[in-house]
């Protein structure tokens, strides 16, 4: 139990704690808002404190880092296995806790029969939540935890709910953002079921995290041109290791000419002439058409033609006129025979060009290629070059894709194991809850009777092993209604102070905040004070309450119940700046 809460701040308001039922009042003004009475009454800042001084972390935003509360120790005295320790801890050292009543030296971490009292040790918060651990839930230290098994900080916060953090809003879930996982793990642990499936389950979902994420990266295209098949990537490795080899070999038989690049030149030297050449010989053919063209329409007037002319006119010619035209016809027909032997002079001189130019051509052409075929059978050393490169990139692209294929290999095989280990767990599962049939019996009992002091029918704690691991159900008739939902968080949180009393394990305590009680009609608020109280005395735990003024005057308390005794005697009000937990207001 807690026996009290304390700082060396000058305006706190230290409060100390009893046996049994602990109900806290805040007097709340009319006129203050909600902000203003958790800031001024201080109500939410104690369970705050309480959980500060049991190793919470101290983020920024933590109210003991604020400029006002940061250089001052706040603490509480508990019990830790029948031993008196008082814990305390500063925003300005978070991360050591200063503890006296522990042995420092005969292992922190074992049962309290060892311990020895000191005076404030400080210690490491690690090492301080693996003593509370240890101690209140007989949990190994870190050093000897399997990765996701229960620690210290993933159980208490059932036994101290938070409603900053949304540990109001489900009895299974005491954060907000608490994992699937952690609840199952936590829960599991509580009621005193096999934790180990849980956590191997979790494993299970951090493996498929994975795959999933490979999945979305190849999709995405983050790790190149990754085929999500491993099929299709085995195809497109084949070939790219046809490809690689085909490149090994022309390699092999590549020969480096080392005047490649001349012949290579004259090759295309001698393509330039043998063009050159065929061009001049169609020049020369079209002249040889021309001439010979020429040759045939080649012919002297006819002189006739002028005598027939003045005979139709009726002239006659005389003799000697008659002989200059025999003169003229003469030299005519010697200019035509002169000009026939020039044509055919000129078309002579064209045919023998060609012919030397074929007679070149054949050469050049012989020549080309045999240059041609020493070009094929040959290469530069800058085209062997440019083959190795395109061989290192073949090989690259050819690795990238066996490790792709490795990899959908790996992930289709891993994700066919995992939905085996699902099926495995959920089997083992089954047979853990058959044979913990009397676990399960005692929770959903006690589960029932505390319900059923509520309310008229008892509710029901359902637990279910499915192959997402096991499901805890909670049913209390009209539960729609916003306070029943609230009844079953104190149900369920009850029910777990019971099991780990009975066990003579736990915290000791258990502390609910005003917040569980919004909207809860008065007269299950009395019925849950009675219940609490009743319960804490007869089984020896310590039940704390925090309350707001107008809400416990709206409680409707059973008959030969009386609240007053177990109200602390502190006064809490919003009413002014020093009237809070701290005796200061602060934002």
């Amino acid at each position: 139990m807690i026996h009290r809460v304390f700082s060396d701040l000058a305006s706190f308001k230290p409060i100390r704690f009893h046996a049994g039922l602990n109900v806290l009042v805040a007097e709340k003004t009319r006129t203050a808002t909600d902000r203003q009475t958790r800031n001024g009454a201080g109500k939410s800042s104690l369970i705050e404190l309480i959980h500060f001084a049991l190793g919470a972390d101290c983020k920024v935003g933590c109210i003991f880092r604020n400029e006002a509360l940061r250089g001052h120790l706040f603490g509480i005295e508990l019990d830790i296995a029948q031993r008196s320790v008082r814990v305390s801890r500063s925003g300005t050292s978070p991360s050591t806790v200063l503890v006296s009543g522990l042995d420092g030296t005969t292992g922190r971490t074992t049962r309290a029969s060892q311990s020895e009292l000191l005076t404030d040790q400080g210690y490491d918060l690690a090492e301080w939540r693996d003593i509370l651990g240890t101690e209140l839930f007989e949990l190994p230290p870190s050093d000897r935890r399997t990765r996701f098994a229960p620690t210290f900080r993933s159980l208490i916060p059932y036994f101290a709910r938070r409603q900053s953090t949304g540990g109001l809003d489900h009895p299974e879930r005491c954060d907000k953002n608490q994992q699937i996982g952690s609840q199952q793990i936590a829960v599991s642990y509580l009621l005193g079921l096999d934790w180990d499936v849980p956590r191997q389950l979790q494993e299970v979902r951090e493996k498929e995290k994975t795959i999933r994420q490979l999945r979305k990266a190849s999709r995405e295209g983050t790790l190149g041109r990754i085929i999500p098949s491993a099929a299709e990537l085995r195809a497109n490795l084949t070939l790219a290791e046809r490809r690689v080899e085909a490149l090994k070999e022309r390699i092999a038989s590549f020969v480096v000419l080392p005047e490649y690049t001349e012949r290579e030149q004259e090759a295309a030297e001698l393509t330039q002439r043998l063009n050159a050449l065929a061009d001049e010989n169609t020049t020369d053919r079209l002249l040889i058409e021309d001439l010979e063209q020429a040759m045939a329409t080649e012919a002297p007037p006819q002189a006739n033609d002028v005598e027939r002319l003045y005979a139709q006119a009726g002239v006659v010619l005389p003799d000697n006129v008659a002989r200059r035209f025999d003169e003229v016809r003469t030299f005519h027909s010697s200019i035509v025979q002169n000009r026939r032997s020039h044509l055919r002079g000129e078309v002579q001189a064209a045919g023998q060009r060609i012919a030397a130019r074929e007679r070149e051509q054949a050469e050049l052409d012989q020549r080309r290629a045999q240059v041609m075929e020493l070009l094929r059978a040959h290469g530069a050393l800058e085209q062997l070059t440019q083959l190795q490169g395109e061989l290192s990139r073949a090989e690259a692209e050819a690795e990238t894709l066996r490790q792709a294929q490795d990899t959908a290999e790996r992930v289709e095989t891993t994700a066919a194991d995992l939905k085996m280990e699902r099926a495995t767990l959920y089997r083992r599962l089954q047979d853990d809850y058959h044979d913990e049939r009397e676990v399960i019996d005692e929770a959903v009992v006690c589960f029932a009777e505390l319900s059923a002091a509520l309310y008229e029918r008892p509710g029901t704690l359902t637990i279910d092993p499915t192959d997402n691991g096991p499901t805890f159900r909670i049913d209390i008739p009209a539960h729609r209604s916003t306070g029943i939902s609230r009844m079953q968080v104190f149900c369920f949180d009850l029910m777990l102070m019971e099991l780990w009393t009975r066990r003579q394990r736990g915290p000791g305590f258990l502390i609910h905040d005003s917040h569980l009680f919004d909207g809860v009609d008065g007269r299950q608020v009395g019925k849950a004070l009675r219940l609490g109280a009743g319960r804490a005395a007869k089984l020896g735990f310590q039940y704390i309450v925090k309350l707001n003024s107008d809400e416990l005057a709206k409680a409707e308390l059973p008959p030969g119940f009386d609240v007053r005794p177990h109200v602390l005697d502190v006064e809490l009000t919003d009413a002014s700046e020093t009237g809070g937990l701290f005796g200061l207001r602060f934002d």
